[in-house]
């Protein structure tokens, strides 16, 4: 192990004080696997076994294990790697009109299309403390009417696309109504941009999150999509936010900001009013002050 992946993982013992055991935000309430037997796997083929399999299970990755594509992933399911390097090299997964899914402390490496699709009509979804490295496409996607996802304490490192919600600008008869996404406490590391791109979901509530260095935009809201960006730190970031201009071919959207900080960085583009995320859940922030410290010390697999 060498280069960016050994220095991911150098040090990774470090517990993490404020890792939830449960989730929050919009996939408050998801149980994965939990009423299920647990198994370990550590061969490609035990772990494809595994999330094919009808009913709950946990399941717990050991090692580095290389698989292709997107590999699909039934409900009822907890994916959580064992130790600080559990690995997934090579492919990813898919979730097609799948549920009550968590994923836990795994890196995901050299992804030949995303590391995680999450897509047709898939529904409460948990993606915590993982670390994402050099996804061919998007680290994560959320697409195609997909819904109540919770997306925290991820490490994005130097990746390019990191987070699709919405496909397409002609997905409206699919993705209107549905999108709902929370964002917390992710360290966008390097990565360049979709941090994330949003259409038409509302509300997508992006809170203490760590920008850092992010060299084309931290988030786009567009095609009538709505995004609260709260508590968040930005740092040598030229363009935090689109939304009322729209971004490349996609229309305008709407984007509420407050409490945010930004050092050495560009405005935030913001404009119009978004539902509230607290019509659905509660949540307490941290100081954006605070974000830059907390997030690389306890975000990315190793740290729960």
């Amino acid at each position: 192990m060498h280069g960016i992946l050994a220095a991911l993982l150098l040090g990774s013992g470090l517990v993490n004080p404020m890792a939830a055991a449960a989730p929050d935000g919009f996939a408050a309430g998801t149980t994965g696997g939990v009423g299920g037997a647990t198994v370990v796997v550590d061969t490609t083929d035990e772990l494809l076994t595994a999330i094919d399999t009808v009913g709950p299970l946990v399941i717990q990755v050991s090692g580095t294990i290389a698989i292709t594509s997107k590999q699909g992933v039934r409900p009822n399911k907890t994916i959580v790697g064992l130790g600080s390097n559990a690995t997934i090299t090579g492919g990813g997964f898919d979730f097609y009109k799948s549920y009550n899914v968590i994923v836990r402390n795994l890196t995901f490496v050299d992804a030949e299309d995303d590391a995680i699709n999450v897509g047709q009509q898939s529904h409460h979804i948990w993606i915590d403390h993982n670390t994402f490295v050099r996804p061919v496409d998007g680290s994560i996607d959320i697409v195609r009417g997909a819904d109540y996802v919770t997306v925290s304490w991820n490490h994005f490192a130097g990746t390019d696309k990191s987070m699709l919600i919405g496909h397409s600008d002609g997905a409206s008869g699919t993705d209107v109504g549905h999108l709902k996404v929370t964002i917390h406490h992710n360290w966008f590391d390097g990565s360049r941009q979709r941090h994330p791109r949003v259409r038409f979901g509302e509300p997508v509530h992006v809170y203490n999150n760590y920008f850092d260095g992010n060299e084309l935009y931290g988030i786009a809201s567009t095609m009538n999509g709505g995004v609260v960006a709260e508590a968040n730190h930005f740092a040598n970031v030229p363009y935090p936010c689109f939304s009322t201009g729209g971004y490349a071919d996609s229309g305008p959207g709407r984007l509420v900001q407050r409490s945010n900080v930004f050092t050495s960085s560009g405005a935030c583009q913001a404009g119009g009013t978004v539902v509230e995320p607290s019509t659905y859940y509660s949540y307490t922030l941290d100081p954006a002050s605070s974000v830059p410290s907390l997030v690389s010390a306890g975000a990315g697999a190793g740290r729960i």
